[in-house]
């Protein structure tokens, strides 16, 4: 806790990370923006109107047991300064997230995947204020990500945590919710900056072909195009094992195939989305899926965010439609189109070393449920 009464998102993920018993998180979002997004855990009341008019009555609902520890949000960081002032001088110990939900956007945790039987393992880091997951592949001392998607000195503390050397940086596709690190990321350890050779990317990269593997120690890593999402769109198979999907296929969803796109090029994604679903739904039903993003923000429990091809099937009844059905049913359920995801794309297209994170602020909206 700061002195002056904050927290900052890095000391509120330790916190929640270290499952501090005694830690309420209060949003006092109005419920809209609430619904879109949250920290895992919090409790919500409907406040901001009624303290932004001055009304402090609307926080007589809050009732906590001594020695406990209550952190206020809002989406910038005002209102609920205005939230922890007063709960404070109602004798509860009150911090308020600095930056609200802005701030968390850029919040991270891990869980880690152990492939014993083939000696490797595989790091899941989450952007639980965005949703988006990305995965650091360890085999001995050597390592690759997949989809950086955090602060570039999060996968610079695993690897050295870890022991490990990066060799190479991989995408699934280009992305339109969060702002690439992978060029920043390779060239700040000089690794092999690995893209799918359909990426409309105006900087040198290692070009991935369908069917290219990459063999480092005990790690295969062999490309399949799945376009659909975006035309360059690739998932990529791990030892036989498991499968990084990018925004192809989720845990319980599949990706989105409109942005960037004409109602007639959103079509033909469809059409391909189908297909590429239909490819990778004839791998073997025990591979395990790990996926780019997620809808819900990831807990702080450690547990790998997955599935499998077998349970996939089962699980997400769009992709047992027909073609024809399984288009118009696409179509049918765009969600609304993220804010600034033009402006991030076209970021993610150039090669900058300096990232204007504000865009990334919000829910990600990726996926067809």
């Amino acid at each position: 806790m700061q002195d002056n009464f904050s927290i900052t998102a890095d000391h509120l993920s330790e916190l929640l990370s270290a499952k501090d018993s005694g830690l309420i998180v209060i949003d006092v979002r109005p419920a809209e923006q609430r619904n879109e997004w949250y920290i895992p855990g919090s409790i919500h009341i409907d406040a901001y109107k009624d303290l932004n008019e001055g009304n402090m009555s609307v926080l007589d609902q809050v009732q906590v047991s001594d020695h406990t520890k209550v952190v206020t949000v809002c989406a910038a960081g005002r209102i609920s300064q205005i939230a922890a002032d007063e709960l404070r001088k109602r004798g509860v110990e009150s911090y308020s997230l600095v930056g609200g939900m802005k701030a968390w956007s850029l919040a991270w945790n891990i869980a880690e995947l152990s492939l014993k039987d083939i000696q490797l393992s595989v790091i899941q880091i989450r952007r639980t204020g965005k949703g988006c997951l990305s995965y650091l592949i360890a085999s001995g001392t050597s390592a690759i990500i997949v989809d950086p998607s955090v602060d570039i000195e999060v996968y610079e503390h695993l690897l050295t945590e870890n022991k490990l050397q990066l060799h190479a940086v991989f995408e699934t596709h280009t992305h339109a919710d969060h702002l690439s690190r992978a060029c920043i990321l390779a060239d700040k350890f000089e690794a092999k900056l690995m893209l799918p050779a359909a990426s409309k990317v105006v900087f040198p990269y290692s070009m991935i072909h369908d069917g290219d593997t990459l063999n480092l120690n005990t790690i295969s890593l062999r490309a399949i195009a799945t376009p659909g999402h975006t035309f360059d769109s690739t998932s990529y198979l791990l030892n036989g094992k498991v499968l990084f999907t990018g925004d192809t296929l989720f845990s319980d969803s599949i990706g989105r195939p409109d942005l960037k796109s004409t109602e007639e090029e959103a079509k033909v994604k469809s059409t391909a989305l189908f297909h590429s679903l239909k490819r990778l739904l004839t791998l073997s039903n025990d591979i395990i899926v790990l996926p780019g993003h997620t809808s819900k923000p990831p807990e702080f429990d450690g547990l790998v965010i997955q599935t499998t091809i077998g349970k996939a099937k089962k699980d997400i009844e769009i992709i047992r439609l027909e073609e024809d059905q399984f288009v118009n049913e696409i179509l049918k359920r765009i969600p609304p189109t993220p804010e600034n995801y033009l402006e991030i794309v076209e970021s993610n297209l150039a090669w900058s070393s300096i990232l204007n994170t504000e865009l990334e602020a919000g829910a990600n909206r990726c996926a067809i449920n």
